[in-house]
């Protein structure tokens, strides 16, 4: 029961994987081909908004990349990491100010809902890191995928 345990969740952790780097493909390409959206979010204190803006495409492209190779997965999913790090700033600065919300057409409360999901989005990208984990980190990973998912894609 339990090697068909273990098969369950490294298939299930495949299909994540899979999942996510099409996510941060489709989201890193999206930096290159509609910048504006993200400027928009991009908080005032950030000079060089377009930069900001097509660097963090960019680690989105190579991180979703490097995560479908188990060789350059760990690179991958750190790249991906350090990217929900320097971007937290512009969810906070999207529940601060009503001109990002407004140019988004979304409420004060969608963009502080918004901000907790960096933390699962973290979760699996660690998760995808490598193939062994504490049972803990298996689970619960595997438990927030959906939710995280389908809230994504929702938005």
């Amino acid at each position: 029961m339990s090697n068909r345990k273990n098969g369950l969740i490294k298939n299930y952790k495949l299909i994540t994987v899979l999942v996510m780097s099409f996510l941060y493909l489709f989201i890193g390409v999206r930096h290159f081909v509609d910048p504006q959206y993200f400027i928009n979010i991009t908080p005032p204190q950030i000079e060089y908004k377009r930069f900001a803006v097509y660097l963090t495409g960019f680690l989105e492209v190579a991180g979703g990349l490097l995560i479908l190779n188990k060789k350059t997965r760990k690179i991958g999913a750190y790249t991906l990491i350090f990217n929900l790090i320097i971007v937290f700033p512009a969810n906070v600065y999207l529940y601060l100010s009503e001109i990002p919300q407004e140019l988004l057409g979304i409420t004060k409360t969608q963009a502080l809902i918004r901000m907790p999901f960096q933390a699962p989005l973290m979760l699996l990208a660690y998760w995808h890191s490598t193939e062994n984990h504490p049972k803990w980190v298996d689970y619960l990973s595997a438990i927030v995928f959906l939710p995280t998912i389908i809230y994504f894609v929702s938005i």
